[in-house]
């Protein structure tokens, strides 16, 4: 692991028992509780200075609390340095009363996602009231993460090209057909997304588009050096993907693989990627006086 603390840019934390997770019925390996306990046990040996939090697929109900209880978490345990919650964007303009509640409940919430990868349009992203709602987020000082496959992201890339106001961190590098070994077409809409200055790269969420546990770093490399080589040093930042990244891999696998991948890139590259980038993305070392 790197010789220096890392900011996991990508930590979910939750408990089915408490909030309604649909997604999570008879789900019996992620179908339980996985708090601050159960990470520090699976991270053990890590040293994780910051941690962002991203929104969980609750049921709509529970979306506007579920900041408030990261922001309760985060007086447990400071290193819960940003908060990306869930909004519905999709309403444009009548979006403004859930952003103003959700940026009152701490300036720990740094931005939003809205999650259309389960959505049957590939184009559901484009919809008008979906981009004047993602244009609102400059607004509030918030950003949003694109939580998509790579079904998906060409018309992703579309929408970051018209909300230039806005600024992208693209989730678990747009999930590509890594299963099947097919780098087209995300290999030449990623090269086309890196050309908008408005969006960086997570390199996460990678071990789950696997064949499943048995994968080697040979079948992942080719994707990950990628998008290091088009975003280039100042625009990735790593994520753990913790615990959905249970589904391919152990935290610790993950993260080892990604120091192997990386290994021949120079100090400044690797500090920027684990560290200093998803500090400088997700402004994680604003004032938080006012929490």
């Amino acid at each position: 692991m790197p010789d220096f603390p890392i900011v996991d840019a990508h930590v979910h934390l939750w408990d089915p028992s408490y909030f309604r997770m649909e997604w999570l019925d008879g789900n019996a390996r992620l179908g339980k509780r996985f708090g601050l306990e159960e990470y520090a046990e699976h991270t053990a040996g890590i040293e994780v200075e910051a941690l962002v939090y991203l929104e969980v697929d609750l049921a709509r109900d529970y979306r506007l609390l579920e900041a408030k209880w990261v922001a309760d978490l985060a007086q447990q345990d400071d290193r819960i340095k940003g908060i990306v919650a869930s909004a519905p964007v999709e309403y444009g303009n009548q979006v403004r009363a859930f952003l103003d509640a959700l940026v009152s409940t701490s300036p720990r919430v740094k931005g939003v996602r809205r999650l259309t990868q389960g959505e049957a349009d590939p184009e559901y992203c484009l919809q008008p009231r979906f981009l004047d709602g993602i244009r609102l987020l400059p607004e509030y000082g918030l950003s949003f993460d694109i939580g998509i496959n790579f079904r998906q992201l060409g018309p992703s890339v579309e929408m970051v090209r018209r909300c230039p106001e806005t600024q992208f961190i693209l989730d678990h590098i747009g999930k590509p057909n890594i299963r099947e070994q097919k780098m087209e077409p995300w290999k030449g809409q990623i090269e086309d997304l890196a050309t908008l200055q408005n969006v960086v790269c997570k390199v996460s969420g990678v071990a789950t588009e696997t064949r499943g546990e048995e994968w080697e770093i040979e079948e992942v490399a080719p994707y990950i050096e990628h998008v290091l080589t088009c975003f280039g040093e100042d625009r990735v930042v790593y994520g753990g993907d913790w615990p959905v990244v249970l589904n391919g891999s152990s935290y610790k696998r993950w993260a080892e693989t990604l120091e192997q991948i990386t290994a021949s890139r120079s100090d400044e590259f690797k500090r920027k990627l684990w560290n200093t980038n998803a500090k400088k993305f997700y402004r994680l070392e604003e004032d938080e006086a006012a929490d």
